[in-house]
C-alpha cells in the first residue's frame, strides 16, 4: 500500500573516513522516496555540544561569586536565582546553529497562553555557552563583582 511505510530511523554519521562515506551513501541509496512524507537530509559541520566541565565551572565560579557579592536593592540572591535570571536575559531568543543544539527553543506557551522559559544552557554549543558566559561576567562586573581566577581558590583576581 502506498504512503504507508515504517518510520525512518534517524541516523547521524560523522564523515571522518571512507567507511562512513560508504555508510551514508548506502543509507541514501536505500532511502524511501515519499511525496507525502519526504525525508530531510542536512549536511553540515559537526556542532560541538557544551562541555560538562563548562557547566561545573559556571556554578562554582561566576554564579557563586555573583551570589556572594552582588547586592540589588539591599538583597543578595542564590546562585539558582541568578541562573534563572541569566537564562531569561542571555539565552538566545531563537535557534542559531552556531550557538544552539538542534531543536533549541527558549520559550513555550502554557494552555492558558502564559509564556514560560524552557530554554537551558545544556542546549548551547561550546561557542554558544562561551558567548552566554561573556554576558554573565559582564553583568557581574558591572555590579562590582570580583571574579576568582580559579574557582577553587579563595583569592580573587587582581
Amino acid at each position: 500500500m502506498r504512503g504507508l511505510r515504517r518510520p525512518f530511523e534517524t541516523r547521524t554519521i560523522r564523515l571522518i573516513g571512507e567507511q562512513q562515506r560508504a555508510t551514508a551513501m548506502a543509507i541514501l541509496s536505500g532511502a524511501p522516496l515519499d511525496t507525502s512524507k519526504p525525508l530531510e537530509i542536512i549536511v553540515r559541520e559537526q556542532v560541538k555540544a557544551r562541555k560538562p566541565d563548562q557547566n561545573a565551572l559556571m556554578w562554582v565560579g561566576p554564579l557563586k561569586d555573583i551570589s556572594e557579592q552582588a547586592v540589588i536593592d539591599g538583597k543578595r540572591f542564590s546562585p539558582e536565582v541568578w541562573h534563572e535570571y541569566f537564562k531569561k536575559e542571555f539565552l538566545p531568543e531563537f535557534f542559531d546553529q552556531n550557538h544552539c543544539k538542534e531543536g533549541y527553543v527558549k520559550w513555550a506557551q502554557t494552555p492558558d497562553e502564559e509564556r514560560v522559559l524552557i530554554g537551558s544552557t545544556t542546549q548551547l554549543t561550546v561557542a554558544g555557552f562561551a558567548y552566554y558566559m561573556e554576558h554573565v561576567y559582564a553583568f557581574g562586573g558591572n555590579l562590582g563583582v570580583r571574579f576568582r581566577a580559579n574557582p577553587n581558590e579563595t583569592r580573587f583576581a587582581a
